[in-house]
């Protein structure tokens, strides 16, 4: 609730915008990072002179953004760098910028049997998202690979929210979570055993390379119509990053945004925030994207990709910063 009403708050902050400034109308879902950057960022672009001003649209769900989007409600939004693929095979001109490469993790209690996927079998396994979500597919994937296991069929599946899966793994009503990596860390804090994490399957799949999960998504065109304002957003986000990283001072003030307790669990919530940071971004990693994508196209029988073998051209945003 606290988040919500700041972005509210913000959102009405940003509603004057001078004239020779580009407005920039950002998306953003309540309880994601890109919300608990807020404050440092738009501190940041308040203390330098630069040519564009934010206005934040706040979002209750990552579909509410991708419909913003596509209705031109907001200009930018953060989502996975599939669904642009997606967008683009169906005539739409999204394309991607990459924001943080951090994923989800199977989690299980300390003390779990679980030492490895094939362990899931006959378990109960709770998952985040869908029956399409990314982790899920691939650690299906990884599991015909390693074990020659059907993982859908193998275990007893229960989607839910990523709290709600939380709560379900702390009171043991079910055996393990694939989560969303800031409810997974919350865990961690507590004892919970992280299994397997995203760049681990990654890994074991033959990618070596880190890859983004989620991005900054806008149009081609709009990009196209303004570079300069949106290549100093890049930079003004990723100093955001950085200073969260490096100053405890901006840490503490961000802290309240992201409702998680103790000192143990806000440590360990930082340092993988900080840890998602894009450090690469070139054709190597744009290369170990596609060979993500044809493993995603494939498990998922196109219901995730579409039907593209690869990935479309223009996806992901060519300027660089």
């Amino acid at each position: 609730m606290k988040l919500k009403l700041f972005l509210f708050a913000l959102c009405l902050s940003c509603n004057s915008v001078a004239a020779d400034k580009t407005l920039i109308r950002l998306g953003v879902q309540a309880g994601g990072t890109v919300a608990w950057e807020l404050p440092e960022l738009q501190a940041f672009i308040n203390a330098n002179a630069l040519d564009f001003q934010l206005d934040i649209h706040p979002l209750n769900t990552a579909q509410e953004g991708k419909k913003a989007l596509q209705n031109g409600l907001v200009d930018m939004i953060v989502t996975d760098w599939i669904w642009v693929s997606s967008a683009r095979e169906q005539g739409a001109d999204f394309t991607f910028y990459p924001y943080s490469d951090k994923s989800g993790a199977l989690v299980v209690a300390a003390d779990s049997p679980i030492k490895s996927i094939a362990d899931l079998a006959g378990k109960r396994l709770g998952i985040a998202g869908s029956a399409l979500d990314k982790n899920w597919l691939l650690l299906q994937t990884l599991a015909k690979q390693q074990h020659d296991v059907d993982l859908d069929a193998a275990v007893n599946k229960v989607f839910a929210a990523p709290a709600e899966l939380n709560q379900q793994l702390q009171q043991g009503q079910v055996d393990a979570i694939l989560n969303y990596w800031h409810y997974a860390a919350q865990l961690e804090s507590e004892g919970y055993r992280t299994v397997v994490d995203g760049p681990g399957i990654l890994n074991a799949l033959g990618i070596n390379v880190a890859v983004a999960n989620l991005g900054f998504v806008f149009k081609q065109s709009w990009g196209e119509q303004h570079p300069a304002a949106l290549k100093q957003f890049i930079a003004a986000s990723k100093q955001a990053r950085q200073n969260l990283c490096n100053n405890d001072a901006a840490w503490q003030k961000t802290l309240p945004l992201t409702d998680v307790d103790g000192e143990v669990a806000q440590k360990h919530l930082r340092q993988n925030y900080c840890a998602g940071a894009i450090d690469h971004w070139g054709e190597a990693e744009q290369q170990a994207l596609d060979k993500v994508y044809v493993l995603l196209h494939k498990q998922s029988q196109q219901a995730l990709t579409g039907q593209a073998e690869h990935i479309q051209a223009g996806t992901f945003w060519q300027q660089q910063p």
